[in-house]
């Protein structure tokens, strides 16, 4: 990570609490805020949850990226509780990029979570938010998606992409628990091996984009942490399901060969570190940001300069109230 994103990431914890109007370099810069992980107590959780979204309102950046994990694991995958996050989103004023969370579907066999068929809860979730090409939010802004762009792929709805300013966003859908790989469910792994092909498809299709426009920068966002298997190995195990999405980025950044931010959700706690490849060593001019959440609510500003040398210029999270916490 430069000396500029330590010193951003720096500041940023220092001033926790606000998301003060930033002038940053070029007439090109423009800012986004991403966030994910909640709300996970239902229904209590809800009125923190919208503090969130009335914040990004007042704040309004270009537009905002949600990680998933609308819900926890435990609570249930009913109909009701997925819609109403759904509709939450509709209530942004500004273009929103949803990333599927492993607690919206491969988590929902579990009893507390109602004991659905995960496929089942991952057909309604194309269904209910993947409908159509366009954004989330009020104001919708067209998306490029797999499905339309790759025929072979044509299941992946939620695989979507988007340019702003000369920098390319890719939502791959990574789910946490493992990727959604339940190796003792024949129809869950078989699920798995085909949307791993498609995302490993999907990043390279992004970086081809990225060096085709000549872009400043890629940013890449999922649910997953893609290391939250490593155990006591010194590398990434066999057993983890995210191998290859590691090895696809890590493949894409050394020859896109400029900066690439991965942003992703499922530990909770807001991160600015470097990018780490399989074997646990740094990817260059990869930034990774992991955004708060369950009893920690908020979000992350993201300032971003195209004309900059490190493109990922700032990022200063925000906190709200969450009664929970106390």
């Amino acid at each position: 990570m430069t000396k500029r994103l330590a010193l951003a990431a720096m500041m940023a914890t220092l001033l926790a609490g606000a998301a003060p109007a930033v002038e940053v370099g070029s007439k090109d810069a423009f800012d986004f805020i991403a966030f994910g992980d909640m709300p996970y107590s239902l229904p209590d959780d809800y009125p923190a949850f919208e503090k969130v979204l009335a914040r990004i309102n007042a704040v309004k950046p270009k537009l905002a990226i949600n990680v998933g994990d609308i819900k926890s694991g435990s609570s249930p995958c009913t109909d009701e509780n997925i819609l109403k996050i759904r509709d939450y989103f509709e209530t942004l004023e500004v273009p929103l990029l949803y990333s599927i969370g492993d607690n919206e579907w491969t988590d929902c066999h579990r009893e507390r979570a109602g004991k659905f068929d995960p496929l089942e809860r991952l057909a309604r979730l194309r269904e209910w938010f993947f409908a159509s090409d366009k954004s989330l939010g009020r104001n919708k802004v067209t998306l490029v998606r797999q499905a339309d762009a790759m025929p072979e792929f044509k299941t992946y709805v939620e695989n979507t992409r988007y340019e702003l300013n000369r920098v390319v966003f890719v939502q791959p859908h990574i789910p946490g628990s493992n990727n959604g790989f339940e190796a003792q469910n024949p129809k869950t792994a078989l699920e798995y091996f085909d949307r791993d092909k498609a995302n490993i498809a999907w990043i390279k299709a992004g970086f081809d984009r990225a060096k085709e426009i000549n872009a400043a920068g890629v940013v890449i966002s999922f649910q997953a942490n893609l290391w939250d298997i490593r155990q006591t190995f010194p590398t990434i195990p066999p057993a983890s399901a995210f191998l290859r999405s590691i090895r696809a980025i890590e493949r894409g950044a050394l020859d896109f060969g400029k900066p690439v931010l991965v942003i992703h959700g499922d530990e909770h706690e807001f991160l600015v570190t470097p990018f780490l490849d399989t074997s646990l060593k740094l990817v260059p001019r990869v930034t990774r940001l992991q955004v708060m959440g369950e009893k920690t609510m908020g979000g992350v500003r993201v300032i971003v300069d195209p004309n900059d040398p490190d493109v990922f210029v700032g990022f200063n999270p925000f906190y709200v109230d969450n009664p929970k916490k106390k």
